[in-house]
């Protein structure tokens, strides 16, 4: 601490607190103030073909990648070896499973932010909000794919796990170690700033309905629909009517 400028004080502490305090106030206040706004504002009566692609595929891989992040950030080094796992083990299986995630990420966003962008019924529909979001989006996405693929997989690699990690484990008991992430590289750096900046817009963005996945559809009973085609009959005097069920859970 002693070698810490006031900037690489605010930079570090400063910005990723004040992050997440946006983060959980923007959330408290758009959910007490703007329940109708939580949501997604979904565009698929504008365009559905693409969006039928390009959604699963980025929710699923991003949701792949925030698990990578977990363990890659939130787990200690440590841990991992008392379980067994050799560190050389760990960063091939991160660099091969984070590569498969990376290509997916990228295939999703392609997918979505060209329909937002080049669509103008979909485009009609955008909040500047919305393309901050995705500039973040894209940015943090990058910068992460870059260390993965160029370094993990083609070089010695940064070992993020001894550096970066512990500032961020830090940060949620109150001691960030501020030099370690000031000596990581700049790729890093960027990457965490972008990660914070989304954490303070993800409240006032379509982000929120990442909260209101509804799982509760898993076990919703079928809802029974009347053929809209009468079948023919099937004995004297039938008219021939049938119920059915369509699909699944509705």
């Amino acid at each position: 601490m002693n070698h810490v400028s006031p900037a690489e004080l605010f930079w570090w502490v400063g910005l990723p607190y004040l992050a997440l305090g946006i983060f959980v106030v923007g959330h408290v206040w758009r959910w007490r103030y703007d329940q109708f706004g939580w949501t997604s504002r979904s565009t698929q009566l504008q365009e559905h073909r693409l969006l039928k692609w390009g959604s699963p595929l980025f929710h699923y891989s991003a949701f792949a990648a925030i698990i990578g992040h977990i363990i890659g950030i939130l787990i200690p080094e440590s841990l991992t070896r008392a379980l067994g796992i050799p560190e050389h083990v760990y960063r091939w299986f991160s660099a091969v499973t984070g590569a498969i995630t990376a290509v997916l990420v990228i295939g999703g966003v392609i997918v979505l932010a060209g329909r937002r962008l080049l669509i103008p019924r979909v485009r009609a529909t955008s909040d500047p909000v919305d393309y901050v979001a995705l500039v973040l989006l894209l940015i943090v996405i990058l910068t992460g794919i870059a260390p993965t693929l160029a370094v993990n997989l083609f070089g010695s690699g940064y070992d993020y796990r001894m550096t970066v990690a512990p500032w961020f484990r830090g940060l949620f008991i109150g001691q960030p170690d501020i030099e370690a992430i000031s000596a990581a590289p700049l790729i890093y750096q960027v990457h965490a700033t972008a990660a914070w900046a989304i954490f303070a817009v993800w409240p006032f963005s379509r982000l929120v309905h990442a909260w209101s996945y509804p799982l509760w559809f898993l076990w919703r009973p079928y809802i029974v629909y009347r053929s809209r085609i009468p079948a023919p009959p099937t004995e004297p005097g039938t008219t021939g009517r049938r119920w059915r069920k369509i699909g699944g859970p509705s």
